[in-house]
């Protein structure tokens, strides 16, 4: 049986990972009407990775006896400016998600619940490597100024 506290943690994440999977859903629609198909479809898969993570924790929870919860999730912002702009904003969000992450292992550990810890560890690894792919995009872009942004959006339609 999962702690109270850890449900309410756990809850939060799920609404925390929801409203990022609106926050890339909105950049690709957004990217999709600058014309940037390449990059509105990385977004779009973003957009869906971040729905399985919610979905993931919550099935996690109800395994545990827990009772999953999705509550309000906020409106996202709808305007960013330019591609690498956009991707600033992706890699500071990501750094964020790490740091609630983060915050749920420490519950986890408070609580001295090792299977939920175990299994966040997962989330762990992937927040790193999700930052990293969004540093990466977004040093490719300071690199490759306008001309190389066509090819770039080429390459990240490939995802």
């Amino acid at each position: 049986m999962i702690s109270e506290n850890l449900q309410k943690a756990f809850n939060d994440q799920i609404t925390a990972e929801l409203w990022s999977s609106n926050l890339y859903l909105q950049m690709a629609f957004t990217l999709r009407k600058e014309g940037w198909d390449g990059f509105a479809h990385w977004m779009e898969k973003q957009s869906e990775e971040e729905k399985e993570h919610a979905l993931e924790m919550a099935h996690y929870l109800i395994k545990r006896g827990g009772t999953a919860k999705v509550s309000m999730i906020d409106v996202v912002p709808d305007a960013w400016g330019t591609v690498l702009e956009v991707f600033e904003h992706v890699y500071r969000h990501e750094c964020h998600v790490s740091e609630l992450i983060d915050k749920l292992v420490d519950v986890a550990s408070a609580e001295n619940d090792k299977a939920t810890q175990d299994f966040l560890w997962g989330f762990v690894r992937e927040q790193v490597e999700e930052e990293a792919t969004a540093e990466g995009i977004m040093e490719k872009i300071k690199k490759a100024g306008d001309q190389g942004l066509f090819y770039l959006d080429g390459q990240l339609a490939q995802r």
